[in-house]
């Protein structure tokens, strides 16, 4: 066997003349940055999604608030106007009719309220549509955009 010889198992990393080492490490940590900026926006994505969550389930609360509130106090309150209006009126049904139709009057405005609510509630991940849209300029060198709104 040669004396001066490394054996052939043996991995020498040795950096050539024309730099092909320099670009397979650039190479690699572009892809180790791309793969982490993946993450940051999978990150934000779910963070704007449960912002999104969470204001629709408080709209959802506010209505089921509505609708208890509605049920438990009304039904009594109502028996008690309907019979008033009734012995005013020497009529109980003609009262009862009249206290029915002004309760599905309040009912409209506390419904077109909470779907109202509902409507302002945005799923839409605004940032990281931002984010995306800004990529492009990122890539090829363009960081002059400073984060605010264009």
């Amino acid at each position: 066997m040669t004396q001066g010889r490394k054996p052939a198992s043996a991995p020498t990393r040795q950096k050539d003349e024309t730099g092909d080492g320099d670009v397979i490490d650039l190479i690699g940590k572009l892809t180790r940055q791309g793969s982490h900026l993946a993450q940051e926006q999978l990150a934000l994505v779910q963070a704007e999604m449960r912002e999104g969550v969470d204001d629709i389930k408080q709209a959802v609360a506010a209505v089921l608030g509505a609708a208890v509130v509605g049920i438990a106090g009304l039904g009594v309150l109502l028996m008690g106007l309907a019979y008033l209006l009734g012995e005013a009126l020497e009529n109980t049904a003609l009262g009862t009719i009249i206290v029915g139709i002004v309760t599905l009057v309040i009912a409209g405005v506390l419904y077109l309220g909470a779907r109202k609510k509902l409507a302002t509630s945005n799923l839409k991940p605004e940032r990281t549509l931002e984010t995306v849209e800004r990529t492009p300029d990122a890539v090829t060198g363009d960081l002059t955009h400073t984060g605010a709104k264009r």
